[in-house]
């Protein structure tokens, strides 16, 4: 295995690591900070550490009105809709129900990686992939299946929506910023992105002066902006440049199977009996997209655009 493919193989492992962890550190936060603060502390201390990282570093922000327009729409996308979506959904269904709609942005990121993207064509194998993985989360929260009123059905279409904005974000990342810098990327997003999350936090959830800022809910606000945001989608635009977009969105069916499996180690929750055959259907689906024909070589010198 060549090492460029070795690299990006882990990657993405360490990426459905993070991920996966998140949702701990984030359950044990919101037991002291409502969930749109607590969400817009995150990526402002994100930003925070990424300006003066790139001012350490001599890094050049997007001059062209192009990139800026790109940074402007990925960023609405990924963290005004998306995030904003997830949070607002969750207080009306189940989180499984929210892991298994979630899981739909591996479908939007097949249908638009054939719009936006010549290269990568819809067949039979992704699209059994796809399948079998939401098939495998759908097992793993069965029990938690239910949409029981017009409000937690609106949570659902809301949450589809998001998989979508983050699905047309990372196309789009893909297809047109190859020449930004990963860290400039995802700072500049979210420095377009999250100013509504932080406007509908406040109106909402008041001054963030009268919440109870513990130490444990600090931390988790640093694991979060440090690993969960940072590191995170650093790695994640840097695996996109180098493999298929549906092998990189292939992480967030990964993500749920391996919290329940974190969460029952650390916290000792529940794990659903009905885990170990949800798994073998994520795994095996995941396998249909790594171990399956080879794919033609993309983005080759895509090692020469971080500047």
């Amino acid at each position: 295995m060549p090492d460029d493919k070795k690299l990006s193989v882990l990657v993405w492992l360490i990426l459905a690591i993070i991920w996966s962890t998140t949702w701990i550190f984030i359950k044990i936060g919101l037991e002291d900070l409502p969930p749109l603060a607590f969400a817009s502390s995150r990526f402002v201390i994100a930003v925070a550490v990424l300006f003066i990282f790139g001012l350490a570093r001599g890094m050049r922000l997007p001059r062209t009105a192009s990139d800026w327009k790109l940074i402007a729409i990925t960023g609405g996308l990924q963290f005004s809709i998306n995030y904003s979506a997830v949070f607002w959904a969750e207080q009306h269904i189940t989180s499984g129900l929210a892991a298994v709609l979630q899981a739909t942005i591996t479908v939007f990121g097949l249908l638009l990686a054939w719009i936006f993207l010549p290269d990568e064509r819809i067949t039979a194998r992704k699209v059994v992939a796809v399948a079998t993985g939401i098939g495998g989360v759908t097992v793993i929260f069965a029990d938690q299946l239910r949409v029981e009123n017009w409000m937690a059905f609106a949570g659902c279409v809301v949450i589809v929506v998001g998989s979508y904005a983050a699905a047309q974000a990372s196309i789009l990342t893909k297809a047109r910023g190859s020449g930004i810098h990963p860290a400039t990327l995802v700072m500049c997003q979210m420095i377009c992105g999250v100013p509504p999350v932080i406007i509908y936090s406040l109106a909402s959830e008041g001054s963030p002066f009268t919440f109870n800022w513990t130490w444990r809910a600090i931390g988790c606000i640093l694991y979060l902006s440090l690993l969960g945001t940072i590191t995170a989608f650093w790695l994640y635009y840097w695996l996109l440049r180098r493999v298929e977009s549906t092998k990189a969105m292939m992480i967030s069916l990964v993500t749920p199977l391996l919290a329940v499996v974190i969460g029952w180690l650390v916290l000792g929750e529940t794990l659903p009996p009905q885990t170990g055959i949800g798994g073998l259907l994520i795994i095996g689906s995941i396998g249909l997209i790594v171990f399956g024909r080879r794919e033609k070589k993309l983005a080759a010198d895509a090692v020469g655009s971080d500047r």
